[in-house]
């Protein structure tokens, strides 16, 4: 195996610690399982290396390319995750079994439970179950007193409530979950230090890949586990931590230099993935961040072709050319696999999904692209539909009885077909209730003529729903943008549609068509790559575009701070550097007849655009 300097380096590296700052398509994977192999060279046995990464994926990877390396079938060498390790250790300690691991499923039923006992009812479950999980994680990982927790999600008392309950369960049911896996290997090293010098005397040399990604108490038990010889290696790319939401802390890599005074540095400065082009434009954009570690990105390849920037009319017209330039780039011999697609959010990607679809090219999503049809702001605006339309459906009325807030009471909605009679007979004494039913007739009555654009509308500002969602959105700790952007995206989905019936067939119709992508998903791998900027990273592509890059989205509305900001920027460099001969950057001037401006990242990138 070749190396160039800076990984000759990296690899003969023995004894002390060592940071590895890792740009992009650097061959990190490589350096990593190459002083994995000279280590053993060097007469290191086997048995006493551990090397840690974030995914079975990487670990299983990791481990394939040491045993090519090194011609062998099997290896004493550890390769696994944080949680493997850990879970390990503590199994060897406590006699853990799986019985005593709560699984993932198990996990968001008890949370369900919980929820559903300490909340008002809400309508996003499944994301709030996802956002509770996280926080739960926060706290647990930053060792933090829940008294002083301000969640992101819930007004405190109520997820107080949720967090105390789900402890005590776990401890009754002598269960633990992933984020316990570290408390608890946190806890058994600090109680005690004769099993921590049994596992010390164990792994004598740690290597960590992705090191830009690993939270405090990872890092707490690293530090420990790797004392007092301190033969720690650590690789990653400061300039690519984007998972601050999942509780990574890029200051952790930042502060290694305080943390090990002694530590070695070196830069894998050589780009093997991406034309010169590419990489100059991408340092260009990272060096704007303030809180890095000082690197200049080169590449052994051509200049290549210049980065392809647009900026449309609207974003029909940037689909409507992504579509074309993809079926010029697959007539020069290429597969449909070298091609990925980018967005900031899932719910940006549903236009390329139809033009996709419409062009019957094969694709598959990463990140399981939620179908827009199935939110619940979509089934609120359908069951309105669907009642102007003449349905008397219990489970239509209730989901639109307090959307806004009418105070039907749920108990009133009691046969499977709802009359409006019945309404006014439960609410006979309360002449003021008769008021609010009869507001919601005549809004019905209103709708039912109407285009289903010309519905939104009302909807919205006529009926209310706005309100109801600025309430909504208040209350469970989230932006009302977000709510607005979905309904933004399903309102646009309603131009040219003269009837609700023919708005309701293109539904079905993607909807059919989405579920039967997924399905032939298996039977044909080969496809073009359809992701978020968040799970893109690691990969790469011959062709990459990344589409709405404009304010707003790219750097996302929400990152007001700077070090939000920051990391918006990282996120767009890890997009940047996924292609290797083709990057295509494109904005709009107006979406949804509103105007648009491009995106303060593509002026530091061609400042002539201005």
């Amino acid at each position: 195996m070749k190396f160039n300097d800076a990984q000759k380096e990296a690899v003969a590296h023995m004894d002390g610690p060592m940071m590895v700052l890792a740009g992009p398509g650097s061959g990190k994977t490589t350096v990593i399982t190459g002083r994995t192999g000279n280590l053993i060279k060097q007469g290191i046995s086997a048995s006493s290396i551990l090397v840690v990464t974030f995914t079975k994926a990487a670990a299983r990877e990791m481990r394939e390319r040491y045993l090519r390396l090194m011609n062998l079938h099997t290896s004493q060498v550890t390769f696994g995750t944080f949680h493997g390790v850990f879970y390990g250790i503590l199994r060897h300690t406590y006699k853990l079994s799986g019985q005593n691991i709560l699984s993932e499923d198990q996990k968001m039923k008890l949370l369900r439970e919980l929820v559903d006992a300490f909340c008002q009812e809400t309508e996003d479950e499944n994301d709030l179950l996802e956002n509770v999980s996280r926080e739960i994680s926060i706290v647990k990982d930053g060792r933090m007193d829940i008294s002083y927790y301000y969640s992101k999600c819930l007004p405190e008392e109520a997820f107080r409530k949720i967090f105390t309950e789900y402890k005590s369960w776990m401890n009754n049911s002598r269960k633990l979950d992933f984020d316990d896996i570290m408390v608890w290997t946190y806890e058994l090293f600090h109680k005690r230090p004769d099993i921590l010098k049994l596992w010390q005397n164990k792994f004598q040399y740690i290597l960590i890949d992705e090191f830009q990604d690993i939270n405090p108490i990872q890092y707490d038990i690293i530090r420990m586990l790797a004392a007092p010889l301190n033969n720690l290696f650590i690789v990653g790319d400061d300039d690519q931590s984007i998972y601050r939401f999942r509780g990574a802390k890029p200051e952790i890599m930042l502060n290694f230099p305080k943390d090990y005074p002694d530590a070695r540095q070196v830069n894998l400065d050589m780009n093997y993935r991406s034309t010169g082009e590419i990489v100059k434009k991408s340092q260009i954009l990272i060096r704007e961040n303030d809180k890095r570690f000082s690197k200049r990105l080169q590449t052994c390849r051509e200049e290549g072709e210049s980065i392809d920037i647009h900026i449309f009319e609207d974003d029909q017209s940037e689909v409507a050319y992504m579509i074309d330039d993809i079926r010029e780039y697959l007539k020069s011999g290429k597969e449909y696999q070298d091609i990925a697609v980018l967005f900031r959010t899932n719910t940006a990607s549903r236009k390329s999904v139809e033009q996709l679809m419409a062009y019957n090219m094969p694709f598959h999503i990463r990140d399981g692209l939620p179908n827009l049809y199935e939110h619940w702001i979509a089934k609120d605006i359908i069951a309105y539909l669907n009642i102007a339309g003449g349905s008397r459906k219990r489970s239509d009325f209730l989901r639109i009885a307090n959307k806004p807030n009418r105070y039907l009471a749920r108990k009133v909605f009691f046969d499977p077909e709802v009359s409006f009679e019945s309404l006014y007979q439960e609410y006979e004494e309360r002449q003021w209730m008769w008021e609010r039913i009869e507001k919601l007739e005549h809004d019905l009555k209103v709708l039912k003529p109407m285009t289903p654009f010309g519905a939104m509308n009302y909807i919205r500002y006529g009926i209310g729903y706005e309100e109801y969602l600025k309430e909504y959105a208040q209350y469970r700790r989230i932006w009302v943008d977000e709510l607005h952007e979905v309904l933004d995206e399903l309102q646009d989905t309603t131009r040219g549609f003269d009837h609700v019936k023919d708005w309701y067939q293109h539904i079905n119709l993607y909807t059919e068509q989405l579920k039967r992508q997924n399905q032939d998903k298996k039977n044909q791998p080969e496809g073009i790559t359809i992701s978020t900027l968040h799970s893109i990273k690691g990969l790469e592509y011959d062709n990459v575009y990344i589409l709405d890059v404009n304010e707003g989205m790219i750097p996302y509305k929400k990152a007001i701070l700077p070090e939000d900001l920051e990391e918006e920027r990282r996120m767009f460099y890890v997009g940047m550097t996924r292609a290797k001969n083709k990057l295509h950057l494109f904005a709009v001037q107006k979406r949804r007849e509103k105007k648009e401006e491009m995106s303060r990242f593509l002026l530091e990138i061609a400042p002539n655009l201005s």
